[in-house]
């Protein structure tokens, strides 16, 4: 399944929406932004220290700037290194810095965007929005719930009667979760 991003705004509003967000942001945003393209400069040169690493992820969000703690300096100078590296495909990239407490995919994305910016952008929910994706809100999960339940009672699968909530759709969901494991990683 590919994914079809379809344009929001005009391409004509694209340059006045830019502008209007950095006018629109706070002081607070601004230096925010200034820290992290900094940081993300001096890890592109080298400098791969928590401190860098804390200066973007507090851009992108700053909740999870506690949970970075939980990873040694030696673990975040290899994911800066090789997330860094000029020749790291982006799957390399994304794994290396998903792989460190407190770094998950919209995070490991700014990262990137920070330390490469002509080469990444930030996969944000409210970005995905303007390109015709809602947030993964209930209507999505009713139709996500809905589709599962078609599968479930088409007797693709069958109830696991050994195993805690023994129905097809809690089947269905196992068979999802594992096959994801197994294929993606």
């Amino acid at each position: 399944m590919v994914a079809y991003f379809q344009l929001q705004p005009t391409e004509a509003e694209l340059q006045q929406l830019a502008e209007e967000y950095w006018r629109t942001i706070g002081e607070k945003e601004h230096e925010l932004e200034k820290a992290a393209f900094e940081a993300g400069e001096a890890i592109r040169n080298g400098d791969y220290t928590l401190a860098n690493l804390e200066a973007i992820v507090r851009w992108k969000s700053e909740r999870l700037v506690q949970y970075l703690i939980g990873n040694s300096n030696e673990k975040i100078r290899r994911a800066l290194a090789v997330a860094s590296s000029p020749d790291a495909t982006t799957e390399t990239a994304v794994k290396a810095l998903t792989e460190l407490h407190g770094v998950d995919l919209p995070v490991a994305t700014a990262i990137l965007a920070a330390i490469y910016p002509e080469r990444y952008t930030v996969l944000d929910y409210r970005a995905l929005e303007a390109l015709g994706h809602a947030r993964h809100d209930v209507r999505f999960y009713e139709e996500y719930l809905d589709f599962c339940k078609r599968l479930a009672e088409s007797n693709i699968v069958s109830p696991q009667s050994n195993l805690p909530a023994p129905t097809p759709l809690r089947t269905l969901d196992r068979a999802l979760w594992e096959w994801s494991r197994t294929h993606m990683g």
